[in-house]
């Protein structure tokens, strides 16, 4: 059976079993513990570890300095509710004090809204004043 896995022919239900890859095979004696799936154990002394350290800083040097030759320059633009306030808008479904079924179009996105008072139907223009959750405050201009 040894034989067997010296030829990559494990027993069946063998590579199944925990630590399959990782130890070769149990069997034999004289057959090496390296991890077969990395081919080496570098890790298994202190320049091993110097190496794979010195390589891993050297990867991520590389990653960052490539990532920042393909990012545009400038801040990305972020939009939040609260720098919405003081923003002007179109109503595209009435807005009431009541519930949050109302929209407004600012710029070129949708938020639900309601007012701080009466109706304001579609179509009127409004201001944002506050926020509050997930939806915007507006009185109408």
């Amino acid at each position: 059976m040894a034989a067997d896995c010296h030829r990559g022919h494990p027993t069946p239900g063998r590579s199944a079993q925990p630590g399959f890859f990782c130890h070769g095979s149990s069997d034999s004696s004289d057959h090496p513990r390296y991890p077969a799936l990395l081919g080496i154990d570098i890790f298994n002394s202190g320049w091993g570890v110097v190496i794979g350290v010195v390589a891993a800083l050297c990867a991520a040097g590389v990653t960052v300095w490539m990532y920042s030759r393909i990012t545009p320059e400038g801040s990305p633009t972020t939009l939040s509710r609260d720098s919405l306030i003081g923003k002007e808008g179109q109503v595209i479904a009435d807005v009431d004090a009541t519930t949050i079924k109302g929209k407004v179009r600012i710029g070129t996105t949708d938020w639900s809204a309601h007012s701080n008072g009466a109706l304001i139907p579609k179509g009127k223009t409004v201001r944002v004043v506050d926020s509050e959750g997930v939806h915007i405050v507006v009185e109408e201009v």
